[in-house]
């Protein structure tokens, strides 16, 4: 069974979200960050890094840590890799997906769908390579003993996250469902409060239950180095 411990964060650098798209007068340093799951029946990478484009880099002043030199520096090679879950297919998200040629990429068939045809959705030679290989879901499905993917529409509509059953207590690796650990916090909170009847609440993802019903121990997120933790 896993551990906790099996589970590493990758770092894959950051970028400078402007001020136009925080909401507020000030631009953000925003980390890029994937996770390494060493499955007893393989290794499974959560995102893959930012990919490269001139425009897109200048835009958004990315610094970038190269895929290679990220599994480098966590002790494994490219060879060793044997699945690919991307909770969404996003530039900074699926950027080492190339790298991978041969290897199994889990994605929801509506996001796949959604970034072969969207204009700007992402970087075309992010989605369509050589050896691509990937194995379309719809829906919610345990893609290995323990691991499951759950859809979290929002920020795509095609978003997932990814569950891990630990012996010392379940994972969930939410991607960009949640922005921040606090946004999490804030769904988590309505949602316990709509199964204690409160009635007077904002509103709140219908999936949040469906990840909270896995009792998690911690959540962890693409753009946020801060963890979710229950009360």
């Amino acid at each position: 069974m896993l551990s906790r411990s099996d589970v590493r964060r990758l770092d894959f650098g950051t970028f400078t979200r402007p001020a136009a798209e925080t909401g507020t007068d000030r631009a953000r340093l925003v980390p890029v960050v994937g996770y390494l799951v060493r499955h007893p029946e393989g290794l499974l990478l959560f995102d893959t890094g930012v990919g490269e484009d001139a425009e897109t880099d200048e835009y958004y002043r990315i610094i970038r840590r190269p895929l290679p030199a990220v599994l480098e520096a966590a002790g494994v090679s490219r060879a060793e890799v044997t699945l690919v879950v991307n909770c969404h297919l996003h530039f900074d998200h699926c950027g080492g997906n190339p790298l991978l040629a041969g290897t199994p990429i889990i994605t929801q068939s509506g996001e796949l769908a959604a970034a072969g045809q969207v204009q700007n959705y992402t970087l075309p030679s992010l989605i369509d390579f050589a050896g691509a290989n990937y194995q379309q879901i719809d829906g919610e499905q345990e893609i290995l003993p323990g691991v499951w993917v759950i859809p979290t529409p929002g920020h795509t509509d095609g978003h997932q996250s990814l569950v891990l059953r630990c012996g010392d207590g379940t994972l969930i690796l939410a991607g960009q469902s949640h922005e921040t650990a606090a946004d999490y916090t804030f769904d988590s909170l309505a949602d316990r409060a709509d199964r204690e009847g409160r009635t007077d609440l904002p509103p709140y993802p219908a999936w949040m239950r469906r990840l909270q019903d896995f009792d998690p121990a911690r959540v962890l997120f693409a753009h946020d180095l801060s963890v979710w933790e229950p009360a």
